[in-house]
């Protein structure tokens, strides 16, 4: 399981440069490494480098070890790469005791007891975390990874997991109102710094953006972009809704992802997405002169189907 707040997997062990090491230690220091890094390297100078990053608790499994280095693979990605040893740990007998529960806040801290000390920092949004006993004064425990005693973290920060999602199963919701959810979460996501391979509040790229923000919903989507524009269900520009996904060229991918917000005056939908070119995530209103851009629009699987 992943150990830390969020593991960056790297295509080989070689990869991380001198510039990288915030971003290899336990706790990892993801927030100052994004932060000391420029925007043409967090657009560009990422690829061929960096896969993807998983989250706190993630189960993975170990293809190889070398030299302080292990090739996982991330079974819920479909995806694999090189993290460091240190910043993995067996699970615990017990790994499956509380209830699931999803960080809502962009991110928090786990303490090592209410109110105390940081036992893990820059916990962000969408990871998964068990609810291991009563809370405390707004405080609850949640299991950590490995046989450790809990930690805890400030309820608010919480929010149950939805109902169906753990079984693979959407949960009952109308497709309108998980549309207006989405946008809520990603709007909740504006200003965050693109980074190639991202998935996280310090740093996330456009199918990481559509990726966490559907993990919070309970729906899965696939990691990637390839996979991602043949998800859900293709429907015409005219009919898109919020929450629905436009694939645009952009920064020289033609299949950007971009998740609607809203339609103009103008009837030309709002749509927020991660830009390398921005070297952010932004809401913009599309131009005429963009329609010809967009390659695909996708409805994803609705919570209502359930």
């Amino acid at each position: 399981m992943i150990a830390v707040a969020v593991a960056t997997l790297w295509a080989q062990p070689s990869a991380p440069g001198p510039e990288d090491r915030l971003a290899l230690g336990v706790p990892s220091a993801i927030r100052e490494w994004v932060a000391r890094l420029t925007s043409d390297v967090r657009a560009h100078g990422l690829k061929g480098r960096v896969r993807t990053q998983c989250l706190l608790g993630t189960e993975v499994e170990v293809i190889q070890l070398g030299d302080r280095w292990a090739e996982v693979a991330c079974p819920t990605q479909e995806t694999s790469g090189w993290v460091p040893i240190d910043q993995l740990v067996n699970p615990a007998e017990d790994d499956t005791k509380g209830t699931e529960h999803l960080v809502s806040a962009t991110a928090t801290a786990i303490r090592d007891e209410p109110g105390g000390d940081v036992a893990i920092p820059g916990v962000t949004m969408g990871t998964r975390l068990r609810v291991v006993g009563p809370g405390y004064r707004g405080w609850v425990p949640v299991a950590l990874p490995g046989p450790q005693q809990p930690g805890w973290v400030p309820q608010r920060d919480l929010s149950p997991e939805p109902v169906g999602a753990a079984e693979g199963e959407p949960p009952a919701t109308g497709m309108a109102t998980a549309g207006l959810d989405a946008v809520k979460l990603a709007q909740q996501l504006l200003e965050i710094p693109y980074l190639h391979g991202g998935i996280s509040a310090y740093g996330i790229d456009a199918p990481g953006l559509v990726w966490i923000v559907y993990r919070r919903l309970g729906i899965e989507t696939p990691r990637f972009n390839e996979r991602l524009v043949e998800t859900g269900e293709a429907i015409d520009f005219d009919d898109v809704l919020p929450g629905d996904l436009l694939f645009l060229e952009h920064g020289g991918d033609p299949r950007m992802p971009a998740i609607v917000a809203e339609r103009t005056q103008a009837d030309l939908p709002e749509v927020i997405f991660s830009s390398p070119v921005y070297g952010k995530v932004v809401i913009e209103s599309l131009k005429d002169s963009e329609l010809g851009q967009i390659t695909a629009c996708r409805r994803l699987p609705s919570r209502a189907s359930a």
